[in-house]
């Protein structure tokens, strides 16, 4: 028997809608990325993608658990020398709710290129409301 290997014109792409209220970070990105591979479905190729379309909606009211509210950085560097800028999770959360949820699931996801397409199918919304009805997601319940 033959390990079957899906092609490109073989996938089917579902759409996915998951709410993150009172969801904990780390949890809720560990099964957004399961979801961006494909590795939930029978049909997983390690080498092409995959995987299905995600919306996360409320992604403000995200919780994190021990003292990362207060303790947890963002890093990034401008290229230029002494370039290093810090953000800390309180201000990205008031300027930018959506970058935490995006910067977690990255960081879960290949680093190449069938991780940056990956990285695509992602969508996160700030409050109840996205413009992707027309896909018709289905509700994806992930526990708490």
């Amino acid at each position: 028997m033959k390990t079957m290997m899906a092609k490109e014109s073989q996938i089917e792409r579902k759409w996915y809608i998951v709410d993150a209220e009172g969801k904990i970070l780390g949890r809720l990105a560990t099964e957004v990325a399961r979801i961006l591979k494909g590795k939930h479905k029978p049909t997983y190729t390690p080498h092409v993608d995959t995987g299905d379309y995600v919306i996360i909606i409320n992604a403000e009211k995200i919780k994190v658990t021990g003292k990362k509210e207060s303790q947890k950085l963002y890093r990034h560097h401008t290229g230029y020398v002494g370039g290093l800028k810090e953000i800390s999770y309180k201000t990205m959360m008031e300027k930018h709710p959506e970058r935490i949820l995006k910067h977690a699931v990255k960081g879960m996801l290949p680093k190449n290129i069938l991780g940056r397409q990956m990285m695509k199918k992602l969508k996160v919304n700030v409050g109840p409301e996205h413009k992707n009805h027309a896909q018709q997601p289905e509700v994806l319940e992930i526990k708490a």
